[in-house]
């Protein structure tokens, strides 16, 4: 299949030829269209308006800190990273048609990638730092400086666009399907691979073919061991060692600390493991294993809605429970309100409030 639902690379989204679609499919496509459209219009609109908030506090309202410049940076990757949702919202309410050009399919999902592999390591950094501050609280007082955390998010969002560089360079528009006055949006693996066995047409084709299906394979592979396999081992055994530190000094006087630890846990798994999953069967019905068709159109628009969902629940489980920000928030929105309905003062009336 040659289109997808988001601006994730997926190539499967539904039947090209719909003469030939059966009817429990055609059923199935409506169903996990709307589905789709109404995970990406939450997370659109949590994401949006809760990481905005983040920039907002962090950026604005606070004084520069390590904790300020980590949720300042995941804020300003979850942020973009549902400010473009509406693209894929409209290019599946049309039926997966694109209708928005060569430049901004790539540019769509180069920043999907870009924002997501930031985001992971952002989520990374925070579970070290945090684990430092527990397990080696001398050396976190003395060793943990804002400018220190800026070259550490510098460095990710450096190496998040190093591994999402690829993905822009392999999305096309086109119509390789069979439906007419359809433009997709997807990866063209075979882009720039020219004539590689002239006078043999079978060799030529294979050789295209294993091109294609090595290039596939690596995007799949580094995905899932730089965006989820090894940050995730990481995460796990950083709360890990701060629950056992935690509970072996008594440090903790509630079980609150150690729900949040299960929550930021699970949240990432639930999350970016779905999405991994269908990656990998993805890849396998592109190899041409029989019997995934069902399972690709009902999972597929999940595991990508899920995915978009993290960024909203980001704010939440980092910064929004922590009481600094939340006294901070409500201070600067009270200070907001107050202003925006107070009466603006004159030179004249300040001076009559003299004489009274």
């Amino acid at each position: 299949m040659a289109d997808n639902t988001s601006a994730f690379d997926y190539n499967y989204s539904s039947y090209e030829d719909t003469a030939t679609m059966p009817a429990l499919p055609t059923a199935l496509v409506t169903v996990m269209r709307g589905i789709s459209v109404a995970l990406y219009s939450t997370a659109f609109v949590l994401g949006v308006t809760g990481n905005g908030l983040v920039i907002w506090v962090t950026g604005f309202r606070m004084a520069r800190t390590v904790n300020a410049v980590w949720f300042l940076h995941l804020a300003m990757a979850d942020f973009v990273f549902t400010l473009f949702l509406p693209l894929s919202m409209v290019y599946v309410a049309l039926g997966f048609h694109w209708p928005f050009g060569r430049v901004l399919c790539k540019l769509n999902s180069g920043l999907a990638f870009l924002n997501m592999f930031a985001s992971v390591f952002l989520l990374t950094a925070i579970s070290v730092d945090r684990c430092l501050l527990v397990a080696a609280p001398v050396w976190a007082q003395n060793h943990r400086q804002p400018r220190v955390a800026s070259l550490v998010a510098l460095a990710i969002w450096l190496a998040a666009l190093a591994l999402s560089s690829p993905y822009p360079v392999f999305r096309d528009t086109g119509n390789p399907g069979a439906l007419a006055n359809v433009t997709h949006c997807y990866n063209n693996f075979a882009m720039g691979v020219g004539d590689v066995a002239k006078g043999d047409t079978t060799m030529e084709d294979e050789s295209k073919g294993d091109v294609v299906i090595t290039r596939h394979h690596a995007l799949v592979l580094t995905r899932f061991l730089a965006g989820f396999l090894v940050p995730f081992a990481a995460i796990l055994t950083c709360y890990g060692i701060m629950a056992a530190k935690m509970k072996r000094n008594q440090l903790a006087r509630s079980a609150r600390p150690y729900q949040i630890m299960v929550a930021v846990v699970g949240c990432f798994f639930l999350s970016w493991c779905p999405y991994h999953i269908f990656s990998f069967l993805e890849l396998a019905g592109a190899m041409g294993v029989p019997g995934l068709d069902a399972v690709l159109l009902v999972g597929v628009p999940l595991a990508s809605g899920l995915a978009y969902l993290n960024s909203c629940l980001n704010p939440v489980l980092y910064v929004f429970v922590g009481r600094d920000f939340r006294d901070r928030l409500w201070r600067s929105v009270l200070q907001a309100v107050e202003s925006a309905f107070s009466e603006p003062s004159s030179p004249r009336s300040a001076g009559q409030g003299k004489l009274v």
